[in-house]
């Protein structure tokens, strides 16, 4: 038994009462006039009585259950940070409206009656409003008082708890988050919520061939994780309602947990760190931890196809770096040493530019 049905039985309950009270009450007007009425008093409270338990059955859910689902909704995209502004905001607004409203009260009236519950509504607003939009430098302000930095500190460890982790369903199906997490970097229990293997196994099953491969391959990685003793991995059925797309689950979820979500996905890390979760991106992972290279240094590299400009020549390393090479056309299928000229980091990786070091110049043979 759904709660909507439970509060549509207690609306037409109560509806039903209502009626047959306004029913009563209005037939027994009716009868006291000269004429008397159509109807009598029982059969007043009969007809609307019955009109409130259909009232009751209609509309009882879009006054109770679905307001509060949408509060709850709306509450679970705000931050704690952002709730404690506005609560703040909310009281400072109610005390200055409060104490503006004693001088307004002394005026005549229809002024005494319209402008003290005016002034309080309107520094309430006044009051939410700056304190949300603020509320960093109201925090830092806290952080300068004595007291105001284990406050803001004890927000915060609720806010990110790092002893769990999320997961998303693009970084299963990449693979190395088995890797990352064999080697005891991440610092806590990884959380692969159910409906993130119900897609993974959707896409397993999907009737294109590149699309179910790369379902299966995700599959094998999460068996893979749970049979290593090193890797806690731990499936939880928490469902999210009022959703019903993946990555907004799961940013709901992770504000409800208080915990990152760990992925690869683009989309999905701006939007969750538009909604102030945090987010441990791979791709970002694997581009910090490569080697850092400086114009003038020296590199082996084999150079594998022709580049789009003239004479050039492309080469990978191991870690999957491109590797632009002048003249490096001539240089085909050789492992040549180069040295780095410019190195040039974008948000798709990083590409560095090189030329072949002295002595190794274009009029040496080279092979197709």
């Amino acid at each position: 038994m759904s709660i909507d049905f439970i509060f549509r039985l207690l609306g037409a309950i109560v509806f039903c009462i209502l009626g047959i009270n306004l029913g009563t009450n209005l037939g027994t007007v009716a009868n006291l006039g000269p004429t008397g009425a159509a109807l009598t008093a029982e059969q007043y409270a009969f007809t609307l009585g019955l009109g409130g338990v259909l009232i009751g059955l209609l509309l009882t859910p879009y006054i109770t259950t679905v307001p509060v689902r949408a509060l709850s909704k709306m509450l679970l995209r705000i931050s704690a940070q952002k709730l404690f502004s506005a609560l703040v905001g909310l009281v400072v607004g109610l005390i200055i409206g409060a104490l503006l409203s004693i001088p307004f009260a002394l005026l005549p009236s229809p002024f005494n009656n319209i402008l003290p519950f005016a002034s309080v509504v309107f520094f309430v607003y006044i009051g939410i409003t700056v304190f949300t939009t603020r509320e960093n430098d109201i925090f830092n302000l806290l952080k300068s008082i004595n007291g105001g930095s284990t406050l803001r500190s004890n927000l915060d460890s609720q806010t990110v708890d790092r002893r769990k982790i999320l997961l998303d369903t693009s970084v299963i199906i990449d693979g190395r988050i088995a890797d990352i997490a064999r080697t005891g970097f991440l610092p806590g229990k990884l959380i692969v919520p159910h409906f993130v293997l119900t897609e993974l196994q959707y896409i397993a099953d999907s009737p294109d061939a590149l699309r179910r491969q790369r379902g299966r391959r995700g599959m094998e990685v999460l068996a893979t994780m749970q049979k290593e003793p090193k890797i806690p991995v731990q499936i939880t059925d928490v469902e999210v309602d009022g959703t019903t797309e993946v990555d907004d689950k799961l940013v709901i979820l992770a504000r409800q947990m208080h915990c990152p979500i760990l992925t690869n996905d683009y989309n999905l890390n701006r939007v969750a760190e538009l909604q102030g979760v945090t987010v441990l991106n791979v791709n970002e992972l694997a581009n910090a931890v490569k080697s850092v290279m400086l114009p003038g240094e020296l590199m082996n590299v084999k150079v594998i196809q022709e580049g789009k400009e003239v004479d050039q020549g492309i080469g990978y390393l191991d870690d999957g770096t491109m590797v632009v090479v002048e003249d490096g056309k001539h240089h085909l299928n050789r492992n040549i040493e180069v040295e780095v000229t410019k190195v040039l980091q974008t948000a798709a990786g990083r590409m560095v530019f090189a030329r072949p070091q002295n002595g190794q110049n274009s009029n040496q043979p080279y092979r197709h």
